[in-house]
């Protein structure tokens, strides 16, 4: 169906910076709204950022104005800039994407990749 590959994540002090890294593939499919979500421990996976296929963001309170989520639409790639990182940002990063071909419409997601914030 759809995959996605996800990179970047690792650990980093607080104050610091990371960027994470998705690109989809899936033959035929037209990848749709991209996202990024995170899961810390004992937590319910949460919204971090989202953005559509023009461009449209949005953002979880927790992150305005310290991440930035971007895509490039030739090669289905979502990045997820995170500066001013903060120990409370530490969880698993997981990718998603709503991808359609008529007439399926499907929502994918990625392995997730550790980011983890020292104080």
């Amino acid at each position: 169906q759809v995959s996605l590959v996800e990179s970047g994540g690792g650990l980093v002090q607080a104050g610091g910076s990371l960027r994470l890294s998705c690109a989809a593939s899936g033959i035929g499919f037209r990848i749709n709204t991209m996202g990024w979500y995170r899961q810390a421990p004992g937590k319910q996976r949460e919204l971090v950022a989202t953005i559509t296929s023009t461009y449209s963001t949005n953002y979880a309170d927790s992150v305005k104005g310290r991440f930035t989520i971007s895509r490039d639409n030739a090669k289905n790639t979502v990045y997820l800039q995170m500066n001013s990182l903060k120990p409370e940002d530490t969880a698993v990063y997981y990718c998603n994407c709503n991808a359609a071909r008529w007439p399926m419409s499907l929502d994918s997601w990625g392995q997730g990749t550790q980011v983890t914030v020292s104080s």
